[in-house]
């Protein structure tokens, strides 16, 4: 699978973790993601739950309201929230 934006394939022959970083910044704010193949079941899986969170990332980052033009802290913490769910 090729890495697209925002995810980005990680596979080392050196260290112990293979699978996806999902990262993504906006507004002052970056927020970042590791799936594992190895929790999720293989590279399809942890593909697509790095995809889904990333839907849902945008979906929370774009209807949210800002302050001087950064996010706020409930955003962020909303955002944080969604990301220890998966």
């Amino acid at each position: 699978m090729k890495s697209i934006k925002n995810l980005t394939r990680f596979t080392y022959e050196t260290t112990g973790f293979q699978g996806w970083r999902l990262s993504i910044s906006r507004k002052g704010a970056t927020f970042t993601k590791y799936f594992s193949d190895k929790k999720y079941g293989g590279e399809k899986e942890s593909f697509a739950a790095a995809e889904a969170s990333l839907a849902g990332l945008k979906l929370v980052l774009d209807a949210a309201k800002l302050a001087d033009g950064k996010h706020t802290a409930t955003t962020t913490r909303k955002v944080e929230k969604l990301l220890e769910k998966v």
